[in-house]
């Protein structure tokens, strides 16, 4: 399996990554122009190599940085990858017994291999970006509700 298709993790940082990654992050954030492509600099072991990076890379770079600045641990997973139900369970920060439900109600698309069930990142994804905009439109009404009501949201 060729890397583009396989996921990455880097475990929780220790303070030195820490500290590393949050300087990192305020100095490339600073010189971060939003859309647009940033052009580096890389020097290691005496040799020197410009670098242009796409705007959605650099983005991507910087909530990593961020995350390892928390001192969080880092997933990446490629859209196109199928994952097995306990990630799928993880991604979406839920039960693997309530990931099933999800399957076998049809909430979210999914193949069988065998007895086991693989689910594809995108349609994960897809799942939590449909479940994110109900909250957010239910939260929208109840504030809305109280406004309405002189409840000082």
């Amino acid at each position: 399996m060729s890397r583009a298709t396989t996921a990455h993790r880097a475990p929780p940082s220790n303070p030195a990554e820490v500290t590393l990654a949050r300087s990192s992050a305020q100095r490339l954030g600073s010189l971060v122009r939003r859309s647009e492509p940033l052009r580096v600099r890389v020097i290691d072991r005496g040799q020197e190599a410009p670098i242009e990076l796409p705007a959605v890379a650099v983005d991507l770079l910087l909530d990593i940085l961020g995350a390892m600045a928390a001192g969080q641990g880092v997933t990446i997973i490629p859209e196109n990858a199928e994952l097995t139900t306990v990630q799928a369970a993880g991604v979406l920060n839920v039960s693997r017994p309530f990931l099933i439900k999800l399957l076998e109600d049809n909430a979210i698309p999914h193949r069988k291999v065998g007895k086991h069930r693989r689910v594809r990142m995108e349609d994960v994804m897809a799942y939590k970006a449909r479940v994110d905009k109900d909250r957010e439109t239910v939260l929208d009404a109840l504030v809305a509700d109280a406004q309405e009501q002189g409840m000082g949201y």
